[in-house]
C-alpha cells in the first residue's frame, strides 16, 4: 500500500463533489480524503500502483490544481 500526499485548491465540500467521480475512476484506490482544515488543502490517497502523475493530471482536467507532496 502507497500514500500519495497532494496539495489542492479545493476549498469546500461541494468541489470536493465535484472530484469524487474524476479520483473515484482512478484504478487501484483503497482509500481517499481531503483535509479543508489544512492550509494546503491536503488529498490523501491510498492506493496500489497509482501515478502521481495521473492524479494531478486527472484533477487538473476536472478543473483544480493539484501538486504532490514530498
Amino acid at each position: 500500500m502507497e500514500v500519495l500526499v497532494f496539495k489542492t485548491n479545493l476549498h469546500d465540500k461541494k468541489q470536493i463533489t465535484a472530484v469524487t467521480p474524476h479520483i473515484n475512476n482512478l484504478n487501484g484506490i483503497s482509500r481517499w480524503n481531503v483535509d479543508l482544515d489544512d492550509i494546503d488543502k491536503v488529498l490523501r490517497i491510498e492506493s496500489e500502483n497509482l501515478c502521481a502523475r495521473t492524479v494531478e493530471t486527472t484533477l487538473q482536467q476536472a478543473g483544480y490544481h493539484c501538486e504532490e507532496l514530498q
